[in-house]
């Protein structure tokens, strides 16, 4: 996910779109500790889109 995507969307979207990953990385997590999880990369992506998703909400909260 790209900063200008996050950047198009509402400060609504964008904390749902945190939930949803949040369950995500918690799901990728609970594949990898049991080794169903084969694309290990995909866990290090989810991770950092949740961090750019966090800091441009956090940016966005600050402007108002």
């Amino acid at each position: 996910m790209k900063a200008s995507e996050i950047r198009d969307m509402s400060l609504d979207e964008m904390r749902q779109k945190a939930s949803d990953i949040e369950q995500e990385i918690f799901n990728l997590r609970f594949q990898h500790g049991t080794g169903q999880l084969e694309n290990t990369s995909k866990l290090k992506q989810t991770k950092r889109d949740m961090a750019r998703l966090k800091t441009i909400i956090r940016q966005t909260e600050s402007q108002q």
